[in-house]
């Protein structure tokens, strides 16, 4: 896709002053190098004590979210793609968590994956299944980089190619493919999440909104929201995109992030 990014330095302030929540991936969005800085954790926490609605969306799994639901400064996590949403219901001292599918859909969905599983490890010598694939609920997650040697680009879009043999969504993060059966993403979850738990109408109010990404998994995000901002790094998959962020931060990662907080609190002063 032909690039159309603009630095964040050129948005309007009267824009990222209308801003009232911050939608954002995980994985070299917030993180660098798969670890969580201490600047990226304490932007997420500047966001929340500036008034804003802040929460990740990921392709992360269920035992992950549990964890970032009850310890980060978060309103709520979007996971594995779309398949939940998780949120600590402080009135009743409680996590909760609503799945999109029923359990027998996504019982039957796992017991699928299973040929997925074995057609990928036997077709794509060197992809692994992705370490925190033990905590999910509803996805498989094929590992091309983050506990194997990198694999080829030819070999990551095999890996999807499978995914979609199978009857399987299949999308390509940072260092997996996640696939799975089920007509959500990270987009139609998220407006029914903030829908149902914040009362908000997304559609409507999609400009007072940024999601911030990296990948091509975030890409109906971009597409959605007009004020949408792709890290510096979000280069590195413009071409396998179809659809790019408004915005890019000059820092790549968690220090792109960073750089979008304090874009998004100077503008409120």
């Amino acid at each position: 896709m032909k690039e159309t990014l603009t630095p964040l330095a050129q948005c309007p302030r009267e824009t990222l002053a209308a801003i009232e929540g911050v939608l954002t991936d995980i994985d070299e969005t917030v993180s660098t190098h798969s670890q969580l800085t201490a600047e990226a954790y304490g932007a997420m926490e500047a966001l929340k004590k500036a008034g804003f609605r802040v929460i990740p969306v990921t392709g992360r799994p269920a035992g992950w979210c549990d964890l970032i639901a009850r310890f980060w400064p978060v309103d709520a996590v979007v996971g594995e793609n779309g398949a939940f949403w998780m949120w600590h219901d402080d009135k009743a001292r409680k996590l909760r968590t609503r799945f999109v599918q029923g359990e027998a859909e996504r019982a039957e969905g796992k017991r699928r994956l299973e040929a997925v599983r074995t057609q990928v490890l036997a077709d794509v010598p060197g992809a692994g299944i992705a370490s925190d694939q033990p905590y999910r609920a509803a996805d498989l997650a094929i590992d091309f980089c983050e506990d194997v040697p990198a694999l080829p680009h030819d070999d990551v879009l095999r890996i999807v190619k499978i995914f979609e043999r199978h009857g399987a969504h299949a999308k390509v993060s940072s260092v997996h493919v996640n696939g799975w059966f089920g007509d959500y993403d990270k987009l139609t979850t998220s407006r029914q999440m903030v829908g149902e738990l914040f009362g908000v109408d997304l559609e409507a109010h999609r400009d007072r909104y940024v999601f911030s990404g990296d990948s091509p998994n975030d890409a109906p995000m971009f597409g959605f929201f007009p004020n949408a901002v792709g890290v510096a790094n979000v280069r590195d998959f413009a071409a396998d995109m179809d659809q790019l962020p408004r915005w890019i931060t000059t820092a790549r990662s968690g220090a792109g992030f960073v750089e979008l907080a304090r874009a998004l609190i100077e503008a409120r002063r």
